[in-house]
């Protein structure tokens, strides 16, 4: 089944743990999650969540300037069999429900949408096939709502691709029913001049299991903010990314995992590779663990190459916890450039000097495209890496 709906459209490396004591996750927030716009002032560069993103190239999401224009971005939704897939109105009580938006951006998307696609995957349905939404933009502003919902016990691979040229603000969320099993592959594979704004919440139930796969290759200025939370004990969460910020590209990637059940686990590991003068690549890595979610397992890790002079990495892991009965926490944090040992260990074989600077390249991605599943999604991200590499040539 498909369905199409167009929608109006240097390094530093820093890290915290904090025991017991006040929630660095809270205060990073200039207010509470909320779905109303005017609770969230107008960000001027100098609150701790947006310091390090160029405001002046969000082209207005961030102030309520950027206008909703008919091109905006085409949807279309390829499913298997024992898949719904729906075109809803704001009212619809199935939007929301995995959480509020916590910035401003988010609030104006969830203000500004005018339909929202909801996929819904029956109980204990387990597919075959991966359902694909692809996301293209057709040059204008938008703003979008998705929804991904699976029912007890059900199992699904979804793929959301996003191409073309757009200023696209949007949220997503995932709903996992107790003992479900969701992977989502997210790809921004934009053209150069787009704009990508997004929050994707996940609520992951009872026992269920939950991975998310974020691919981040395009766009002049693309900020994700995944955020995960439980909805029973037992949940597990792994999160995944990979990305490669070229010249003057600026890709920001913001994570919370909130602890807030008993006995459930998370795992958060995202590689970035960096080539240009001005590219500029961010991760914020935050854990909470509440005082009731005890029996948590959780590490998260951010490792950057970076390839030429020029590039930017700021990684900031964060991990607070306000238990001690808990099985494992950690995080880890760690930018450099290519390894020489390497290079000249492939090229005292004989492998030419910038085959094996592919080749370290390729390598040091390849346990997080593997993470996919889908062969024709790992090829074609294979092959934009090497596309990449050979521009920098």
């Amino acid at each position: 089944m498909a369905e199409a709906q167009n929608i109006p459209a240097g390094s530093t490396t820093a890290g915290s743990i904090a025991v017991a004591a006040e929630s660095t996750v809270a205060t990073r927030m200039s207010a509470p999650p909320s779905f109303d716009v005017a609770d969230f002032p107008v960000p001027h560069g100098r609150e701790e969540e947006w310091r390090f993103t160029p405001l002046d190239r969000l082209r207005g999401l961030h102030d309520g300037t950027a206008v909703a224009t008919g091109d905006g971005v085409k949807v279309v939704v390829e499913a298997p069999a024992g898949v719904t897939v729906e075109t809803v109105g704001r009212d619809d009580a199935r939007l929301g429900r995995a959480g509020a938006p916590v910035d401003r951006v988010a609030a104006q998307a969830y203000s500004s949408f005018r339909q929202a696609s909801v996929v819904t995957v029956a109980k204990e349905a387990v597919l075959t096939e991966p359902v694909r939404i692809a996301v293209h933009g057709q040059g204008g502003v938008a703003y979008g709502h998705q929804v991904v919902e699976l029912g007890a016990f059900a199992e699904a691979v979804v793929v959301i691709d996003h191409t073309g040229d757009a200023v696209l603000a949007a949220n997503v969320e995932y709903i996992l029913g107790d003992g479900a099993k969701l992977t989502v592959v997210s790809v921004q594979d934009w053209d150069e001049d787009a704009v990508h704004v997004g929050q994707h919440n996940a609520l992951v139930g009872r026992d269920a299991s939950f991975k998310s796969v974020v691919v981040t290759f395009g766009g002049d200025l693309v900020r994700l903010h995944p955020r995960v939370a439980y909805a029973g004990p037992g949940g597990e969460a792994e999160l995944f990314g990979l990305y490669f910020t070229d010249r003057n590209q600026h890709q920001e990637h913001r994570l919370l995992v909130d602890h807030n059940t008993p006995h459930c686990k998370s795992n958060v590991a995202y590689k970035g590779a960096l080539q240009g003068d001005g590219a500029h690549a961010v991760w914020i890595g935050d854990v909470l663990i509440q005082a009731a979610a005890e029996g948590t397992d959780t590490y998260e890790m951010n490792r950057n190459l970076v390839l030429t002079d020029g590039a930017r990495v700021d990684s900031v892991p964060n991990l607070e916890i306000e238990t001690g009965e808990i099985v494992g926490a950690g995080h880890a944090s760690a930018t450099g450039r290519f390894d020489d040992e390497q290079l000249f260990y492939l090229q005292s074989r004989g492998i030419p000097a910038e085959e094996a600077r592919r080749l370290v390249v390729r390598g040091f991605f390849a346990e997080l495209v593997q993470q996919i599943g889908l062969p024709d999604v790992e090829a074609r991200l294979l092959d934009k890496i090497e596309a990449e590499l050979e521009a920098s040539v």
